[in-house]
């Protein structure tokens, strides 16, 4: 049976939280081994499935049935509790009292919820990891680094390292995304502006070349008929948009074919490819070295490194790497056989086996791509910024031009009416 209860330590401090006992009398008990003094007991209720929430505040109501094991949880929030889980344990705290710790001060109420399921599934001894792992919020080379720290006695390092990871995750999404960031906003600054013209400032400009008589150049008809099909046919055109993005979609998803040929053409494009490659195994090798530096075994670190990578092709070139690891084939012996994985990484990976240091190999390889990857995304930047200025710069100017030019045409027919 699960209980509520308010106690207080020795410093007089006050926690609340449940645990799942056979009686209030072991709920006790319980508090007592930690040091605690039971002040109130009374039968876990939760709100979620009472409805009942009248005594929780408004920003902690639950305003659905969402399943805590379901929940996603905000990656940013997961790294700052393993980072705290790792600072409490290398401090000398238990594991009991960290979890206690992190439950009095969380204030994100999902997270809450998570922790107190894992803190009362501890006390009726669930390995850590176990629990964790049934939580769709931690990734598996988190659970996984859990799970060898338990074996191995060094949960402390087990967080760092899980910490570790995700840090460089989410460095790396960031990079990746605030690369992309400028030319995203050029591009849909361009398309707003061709919208504009197209809808409301070309259609005025028209009628009062019309309305005196004006004969309008080349350009400026073909600019004026794209702006009457945008009127007239706007449905049309964001009926193909969405139908093109729901097909590109479905033969991502339905199409293996497809779906590999893009992940191998992606990686080909100049720059962009190699934007892609280098980050992505920057991500394998980091993974790998922290994986192995902690006891997992090889083949689980290979399958939890794979996992990570996004790209199908170059998952299925480390599926294939990992058959042949099963039969007896060295590492770098199977990456040699694919061309994704360049000659340096094979080398290393060779020297790392060879010399038993191949988590210290991974963790300079890690280091090698990331310093590739930090390159190559400063010269893409580097390169889309001129090219969507330039792209800019045109349809302003195509734009400019054909309203300019019927605009001299119409001055010569004022001046001869004039005379």
């Amino acid at each position: 049976m699960k209980y509520s209860y308010l106690a207080v330590d020795g410093k007089n401090k006050k926690y609340r939280s449940e645990v799942t006992a056979e009686s209030r009398d072991e709920v006790k008990k319980i508090l007592a081994e930690r040091g605690m003094t039971a002040l109130e007991i009374s039968e876990y209720k939760d709100p979620s499935t009472t409805g009942d929430q009248s005594d929780l505040p408004f920003w902690q109501r639950d305003f659905g049935t969402v399943d805590p094991h379901e929940k996603d949880i905000a990656k940013k929030k997961v790294l700052a509790t393993l980072n705290q889980m790792a600072i409490m344990m290398k401090s000398g705290i238990s594991l009991s009292m960290s979890m206690e710790v992190l439950l009095d001060t969380e204030a994100d109420k999902d997270m809450r919820k998570i922790l107190t399921i894992i803190s009362s599934e501890l006390y009726n001894g669930v390995p850590l990891s176990q629990s964790m792992g049934s939580f769709k919020c931690f990734p598996p080379v988190v659970i996984s680094l859990v799970a060898a720290g338990e074996a191995n006695g060094r949960l402390d390092m087990a967080f760092e390292n899980a910490a570790d990871i995700m840090h460089r995750e989410l460095t790396l999404s960031g990079k990746i995304k605030s690369a992309m960031m400028y030319p995203a906003f050029l591009m849909g600054l361009t398309l707003a502006m061709i919208i504009v013209m197209s809808m409301f400032v070309l259609p005025s400009f028209a009628n009062v070349f019309l309305s005196f008589g004006s004969d309008l150049p080349a350009i400026s008809k073909m600019v004026m008929a794209f702006s009457d099909f945008m009127l007239d046919w706007w449905w049309l055109v964001a009926i193909i948009i969405v139908g093109i993005v729901f097909g590109f979609k479905a033969l991502l998803k339905y199409n293996d074919s497809f779906a590999m040929w893009l992940a191998e053409f992606l990686l080909k494009i100049p720059i962009i490819g190699e934007v892609m490659r280098t980050t992505y195994i920057a991500r394998f090798c980091n993974i790998m070295g922290s994986l192995t530096d902690a006891g997992v075994s090889i083949l689980r670190a290979l399958e939890l490194s794979r996992d990570v990578i996004s790209n199908i092709f170059m998952k299925d070139c480390l599926s294939q790497v990992i058959e042949d690891v099963k039969i007896g084939t060295p590492i770098n012996v199977s990456m040699s056989h694919y061309p994704i994985f360049d000659t340096i990484l094979v080398s290393m990976v060779r020297v790392g086996e060879e010399s038993g240091m191949f988590s210290d190999a991974m963790h300079k390889m890690a280091e090698l791509y990331q310093e590739q990857s930090d390159e190559a995304t400063k010269r893409l930047t580097d390169a889309m910024t001129p090219a969507m200025t330039i792209i800019v710069a045109g349809i302003v100017g195509v734009v400019a031009v054909s309203i300019v030019m019927p605009m001299f045409g119409m001055y010569g027919v004022v001046a001869e009416s004039a005379h």
